[in-house]
């Protein structure tokens, strides 16, 4: 007799604890198949590895077909280890908390309902995490007196917090209850939210300490070389605080997350339903940009009347309603994401109808993670690690990963910087316009990417082709960085103040024109002058006057570095760079986006391939180990790697009483050929990474036998394991 394909333990199959479908059963008529019995006619039909088939009248009525044939005897060998479960039990999987259960709720329990609540998480920890950090960091530092490198000490204690947490969350979050683990870690991360606004409440009133005419002529005084230091400092240990529990709330959200909406939908669906958990996560950031950045419009102190606006280099916007909000949006989530079952209802078929497709080890190891008992205690956790140690697949995978979050978490950190160098753009500018690229280009690729894999029913191997084939597309996109726009010129940095180059590239900020003004370097307000040169600040162009005209735009007049000319009046000067007119920027923006887009198109194939390299039963825990792969190589080194080299280019260092600060201009040509050396390394590495991956990757092995359909949930020939036919009473 022909056994069905791919429901055998020996064939690695998919899942190894014991299955159950409640209800009465179907007898057997002549061993060839099921036929519907009456409500009185209650036993439970056993399957191979221990599943238990029944046909009553359930969710999963419309997946009664003849899934196994064989006589007494062979059913009897395969019923072995058998556990019978009670229709009642079936009660366990409504949605609610404890034995509040209303029926409203049930309308919720399915995979639509969790995705929404998922995709809602995923949306504020984004917007929370890489939105609003990323906006109010600046904000931070000016109120509480902080230095750069402890402000990325607070950026790096979410990282930190991930890494701790992975393998504990994942290797037994992973064989637990993935949705209580979901609750509280976004409950967590609300705690986190609401501890990271809370010194705003726990300080005096701010107080800018300049006026609006600091920086021009006789006015250009500077007192924070004098000032004592204020005590917040301290306060930077709260903010850690608050990250490292968004970085522990987090952990289990792109996880579990990730691997329950897998477990509770057909297979071919899963990488859609996960594109639009992750394209959630996308869009996050980018909300938080918008939002955050409407915020630092309103001054810190609510309702208190000041004589400075947005520009001036001393307001402090309020930058912790953000969090307020992120975090009481996180305590309500949580709710209804803790009263979700352990699996939704009718997700049994799907599991029973899911085809292995792990990595095939030659020691045949790869089938300890099919028993029941399997990584339910602390003894099975180096057994586990070394079981994905051995799986080359998964390795190189992890590899290419974290090769792909260096680019991206790069890109994300200095994408912005890199578009207000070349095409002098102020910080906001280059923030929505890095916005527009990466909302259409990074929520669009990661979307497609699962909406690929499921539109052309990719197994494992045609998954990792897929990613192949994303990552040389961006690789040659990424020439683009040969090209670059011409720097304004600036007077002393880039051009002497008469127009002449400056003698071997060193500044020069001091001329005659600007010599009674006693100009101070801590005073950087770049303002463009009538003649089309941006001068450093105010004092430095000579300006002594200055007036606000309808529009907000602050004017500079009296300069006596600038001549007069047709654009402006006798020697004026605007607050603000001068805008460039680079032909090459549409060049530049498409091919950006080109990066961006493909770069986000392998997202999730490569994570579906990973989930499907792997068994079942070490599918969390292996997306942990992936994580902590991709953080510790790709995460956390990666914004350090180009920073480092972004900062080769720099032309001109702020100056903190002495001290050399961040970088005010960079020089464009050699930053695009330092992103483009950075760039290149790491997509050469990621396609070498990916064809390691697809030539090391051994499937499970495939029979063609006579008679068999080969037929997934889908209708699609999904099913590639066989056995060999069982022999009958009649063949012998």
């Amino acid at each position: 007799m022909e056994m069905p394909h791919g429901l055998t333990s020996e064939n690695g199959f998919p899942f190894a604890q014991t299955l159950v479908f409640p209800g009465p059963p179907a007898p057997l008529e002549n061993g060839l198949g099921f036929d519907t019995p009456s409500p009185t006619e209650a036993r439970d039909t056993p399957l191979g590895n221990g599943t238990v088939y029944s046909v009553a009248s359930s969710p999963s009525d419309s997946c009664v077909k003849p899934l196994c044939h064989g006589g007494p005897e062979d059913r009897a060998a395969y019923g072995q280890g058998v556990k019978y479960v009670s229709a009642e039990e079936e009660e366990e999987l409504a949605c609610g908390w404890g034995a509040f259960t209303p029926g409203c709720l049930q309308l919720f329990n399915t995979p639509k309902g969790i995705l929404l609540f998922l995709c809602m998480a995923s949306f504020l920890q984004g917007m929370t995490v890489n939105g609003f950090i990323n906006t109010v960091v600046t904000s931070i530092e000016r109120r509480f007196d902080l230095r750069s490198y402890q402000s990325g000490l607070i950026a790096s204690s979410y990282d930190i917090a991930a890494c701790a947490c992975l393998t504990f969350v994942s290797y037994f979050g992973g064989n637990g209850h993935k949705p209580r683990w979901l609750g509280w870690g976004v409950l967590v991360m609300g705690l986190g939210s609401l501890l990271f606004a809370l010194p705003h409440f726990t300080t005096g009133r701010y107080a800018a300490r300049f006026s609006e005419d600091m920086g021009a002529c006789a006015a250009n005084r500077s007192q924070a070389c004098a000032q004592a230091a204020s005590g917040l400092a301290g306060y930077r240990f709260v903010f850690m605080l608050g990250q490292f529990l968004h970085g522990v709330g987090a952990t289990p959200l792109y996880t579990l997350g990730v691997t329950y909406l897998d477990e509770n939908v057909k297979t071919n669906y899963s990488p859609v339903y996960i594109a639009v958990f992750y394209t959630a996560a996308i869009l996050g950031p980018a909300a938080g940009y918008l939002v955050g950045g409407m915020f630092l419009n309103i001054y810190t102190e609510i309702g208190r009347e000041i004589d400075i606006t947005p520009e001036n280099t001393h307001w402090v916007g309020a930058w912790w309603i953000g969090f307020l909000g992120a975090g009481a949006a996180s305590l309500l989530i949580s709710i209804p994401i803790l009263g979700y079952p352990h699996r939704l209802p009718g997700s049994q078929r799907y599991i029973v109808m899911r085809v292995s497709e792990a990595h095939q080890l030659k020691d045949g190891s790869h089938k300890k993670a099919s028993d029941p008992d399997f990584g339910k205690t602390v003894k099975d956790l180096p057994r586990s690690v070394l079981l994905l140690l051995k799986n080359p697949t998964f390795i190189f995978l992890c590899l290419a990963g974290a090769t792909e979050a260096t680019l991206i978490a790069g890109m994300s950190t200095f994408g912005p910087k890199f578009l207000e160098s070349q095409f002098s753009l102020s910080a906001s500018e280059a923030a929505t316009f890095f916005g527009y690229l990466v909302v259409p280009a990074g929520g669009g690729g990661t979307f497609l990417g699962g909406f690929l894999v499921n539109k052309f029913k990719l197994r494992c191997s045609g998954i990792i082709k897929l990613c192949l084939l994303c990552t040389v597309s961006s690789l040659l996109a990424i020439f683009i960085f040969f090209i670059h726009c011409p720097n304004m010129p600036m007077a002393g940095v880039t051009q002497m103040y008469e127009g002449s180059a400056l003698p071997g590239g060193r500044l020069n900020l001091s001329a005659a024109c600007n010599a009674e003004c006693g100009c101070l370097r801590e005073t950087y307000s770049p303002v463009c002058g009538g003649d089309g040169v941006v001068y450093y600040s105010p004092c430095h162009a000579g300006c002594r006057a200055s007036r606000r005209l309808g529009s907000g735009k602050k004017v500079y007049s009296e300069c006596s570095c600038i001549a007069a000319s047709r654009r402006s009046g006798p020697g004026e000067a605007e607050a603000g760079k001068c805008t460039s007119s680079c032909a090459k920027r549409p060049l530049l923006l498409f091919f950006m986006f080109v990066v961006i887009l493909f770069t986000f198109l392998s997202s999730i194939p490569a994570l579906t391939a990973t989930l499907r390299c792997v068994s079942d039963r070490q599918r969390s825990f292996a997306l942990g180990i992936q994580w902590i792969v991709v953080r510790t190589l790709g995460g956390i080194p990666g914004p350090i790697a180009f920073g480092s080299m972004i900062d080769k280019s720099c032309l001109l260092w702020q100056d903190q009483c002495g001290e050399q600060g961040s970088c005010y201009v960079y020089q464009n040509s050699a930053m695009s050929r330092y992103t483009l050396i950075a760039g290149l390394v790491y997509k050469v590495l990621g396609t070498t990474f990916f064809i390691v991956a697809c030539l090391l990757y051994k499937p499970p092995p495939t029979e063609s036998t006579p008679g068999s359909s080969g037929t997934s949930e889908n209708g699609n020939s999904d099913l590639q394991e066989s056995k060999p036919p069982l022999q009958t009473d009649e063949d012998q």
